[in-house]
């Protein structure tokens, strides 16, 4: 059998119905539901023409919960599943991204040419490569955005230093990904001007 990674991404149908399977239709998130956020962070991915492992990372990005989202889909024990649907490239973005500890590796980005990753499950720091490094501000950005968007008050408290930290990054983010945060930095401004 051809693993995901050497054949074309799984289908989207099939991975939204594996989300379906473990909940995230029922987990509340800024927006709706969990799955309603990972299906547009997936979509926003696509438009900024990211590849098909980043846009499928994007779509199971909270799999194992996040440093900023508690609520796991999938055990660590668990990745071999998520390797079998996405493939290996796929689940390593979502594990990069779901491990970040965003405490330490956030002040790094944009700052240190290879900037140490430490992984708030293992404790251990490493150096990602940059089209991982690439993928996870992609993700990153995409994910915040969509809570910004929809929850004003995470966007007031955390906007500003997520803008600081893509703007100090740009460089590695899609120049459509950096065009809409630059979108969403005008609007925010004007908002806050006429409140």
């Amino acid at each position: 059998m051809t693993s995901p990674d050497r054949r074309t991404a799984p289908a989207r149908s099939h991975v939204e119905e594996f989300l379906r399977s473990h909940e995230a239709d029922r987990i509340p998130h800024p927006g709706g539901t969990l799955l309603d956020h990972l299906t547009r962070v997936a979509a926003r991915l696509a438009d900024w023409g990211t590849d098909s492992a980043v846009q499928v990372a994007g779509l199971c990005h909270a799999a194992y919960g996040t440093d900023g989202f508690d609520g796991a889909l999938l055990t660590l024990d668990e990745r071999a599943t998520l390797v079998d649907l996405l493939g290996e490239r796929a689940e390593a973005v979502v594990y990069l991204y779901a491990s970040c500890d965003r405490s330490a590796v956030y002040p790094r980005l944009g700052r240190d040419e290879a900037p140490l990753f430490h992984d708030r499950f293992t404790g251990e720091d490493h150096t990602p490569p940059e089209e991982d490094l690439r993928a996870f501000l992609a993700i990153t950005a995409a994910n915040e955005l969509d809570v910004f968007v929809h929850n004003a008050e995470l966007a007031a408290r955390y906007g500003p230093g997520l803008y600081e930290l893509l703007s100090r990054s740009r460089t590695l983010l899609p120049p459509t990904a950096w065009r809409d945060w630059q979108d969403w930095q005008d609007r925010f401004h004007r908002q806050n001007r006429s409140n």
